[in-house]
């Protein structure tokens, strides 16, 4: 078994209050200015049932994540869970899914700031963002949480407009939320998929499990927080569309948020709903860095990534070289591939990843704090149907990269045995 100790560990610096906002603007990010449209031509009139459905799974696999957390909080979530619970290859599948994944959803999250921003110098905005971004997070978690709560408050402010916007205009109607006959049973579990990505931040707590006080106590109760906090959210952002905009106009929207205010009869909000969605990119871009660099750290100390990446830096104590790996990942992805309509895996990655996690809560004992027995099951059941009720291109490209993972275990695995 390789060793789990790395040069240094991670402060526990996080209170009950920090790790809330660090869900909060891992999940009220991006997604929500542009994942209703998707789904809107996926369920038709049953998007609501999609957002349920999406919500019904995010609280399993949050509740399975909380417990996993609270008894093992170190760097790395799912990761971790699935080595601990399940064996080596299971939190290792977990791990590079998230790791590749996420680079790339990193990648394309920075090309959409650049695309708010200033779009005919969308890369160069990007690169400048990932940037900025790796440097505030490698100066300590504390300037990153600063950063994050002034994200969120902002954020939430502009979806607030938005809301009351649509609601209080004489445009909105209350019909245009019922469920037609054509919505079927298929649209509704593909919009939950889609969905159900925007809700998948609250890892986000659990990743940094090492850096959270009393974490059996506060992750447990953070988790869900953050969750409930954001799914009250988006179900306003989402009756508020559809009042404004009905299922069709929702569905053709390139911009549903600013749309919809137009529609509701304020188009002086559009500028504010973009500068909006800018900001909650930057926010979701951060949390996403964030993510990806302590995973990288958990699994750089059990050397299934160079253990140079373990590293802990003496002064800031944040895992540096993994941020700035990341970093420089990120930026040269940004400046040279546009990934923003290319990374439908990272859904499907998402959604493979929490299915290890409710496994792995399946196997807790009473004594360990396991959560009823329905939860795990639901949990996995749920992430499994909805990881393959997304479109085809999606499943392929997340099928191949986890395959590409589990060859590159089974090689390092073979190369090692041969080893003296």
């Amino acid at each position: 078994m390789p060793t789990r100790t790395g040069s240094g560990r991670l402060e526990r610096r996080l209170g009950p209050a920090d790790a809330v906002v660090i869900g909060l603007g891992s999940m009220i990010g991006a997604g929500v200015f542009a994942a209703f449209a998707p789904a809107a031509r996926a369920a038709g009139s049953g998007l609501l049932l999609g957002l349920a459905a999406a919500a019904v799974v995010a609280y399993c696999n949050a509740t399975s994540s909380a417990r996993l957390a609270a008894r093992y909080p170190a760097s790395g979530g799912t990761y971790v869970y699935g080595r601990e619970r399940l064996g080596d290859f299971w939190g290792y599948l977990a791990g590079w899914g998230f790791v590749v994944g996420k680079t790339a959803s990193c990648a394309a999250m920075a090309l959409t700031v650049g695309a708010y921003v200033w779009p005919e110098q969308a890369p160069a905005v990007a690169v400048a963002a990932v940037v900025a971004l790796t440097v505030v997070n490698y100066t300590g978690m504390h300037k990153t949480v600063w950063l994050t709560r002034g994200i969120v408050a902002v954020v939430v402010a502009v979806l607030a407009a938005v809301v009351a916007a649509c609601l209080t205009s004489g445009e909105a109607q209350v019909a245009r939320l019922e469920v037609a006959f054509g919505a079927t049973g298929a649209g509704v579990l593909q919009a939950a998929g889609l969905l159900f990505f925007a809700f998948a931040g609250y890892a986000r707590i659990a990743t940094l499990g090492e850096e959270v006080r009393d974490p059996a106590r506060v992750i447990p109760r953070a988790i869900p927080l953050a969750l409930g906090l954001t799914l009250l959210v988006y179900a306003a952002v989402a009756v508020a569309a559809l009042a404004a905009l009905g299922t069709a106009g929702l569905a053709q929207a390139a911009a549903p948020l600013a749309d919809a205010v137009r529609a509701a009869g304020h188009p002086g909000l559009a500028p504010l709903v973009r500068a909006g969605a800018a900001l909650a990119a930057l926010g979701s871009l951060l949390a996403l860095i964030l993510g990806v660099s302590r995973t990288t750290l958990a699994m750089a100390r059990d050397r299934h990534l160079p253990y140079v990446l373990a590293a802990v830096h003496p002064r800031f104590n944040v895992p540096h070289r993994a941020e700035l790996v990341i970093g420089v990942a990120v930026a040269v992805l940004a400046a040279t591939v546009d990934l923003r309509g290319a990374i439908g895996f990272s859904s499907f990655g998402v959604l493979v990843y929490y299915a290890i996690a409710n496994a792995s809560a399946w196997t807790l004992t009473p004594v360990e704090g396991r959560p009823p027995r329905v939860v795990p099951a639901l949990g996995l059941a749920g992430c499994l149907i909805l990881a393959f009720a997304l479109p085809a291109s999606s499943v392929i490209a997340g099928i191949a990269v986890l395959a590409a993972g589990a060859a590159a275990y089974g090689a390092r695995r073979a190369i090692r045995a041969r080893l003296p």
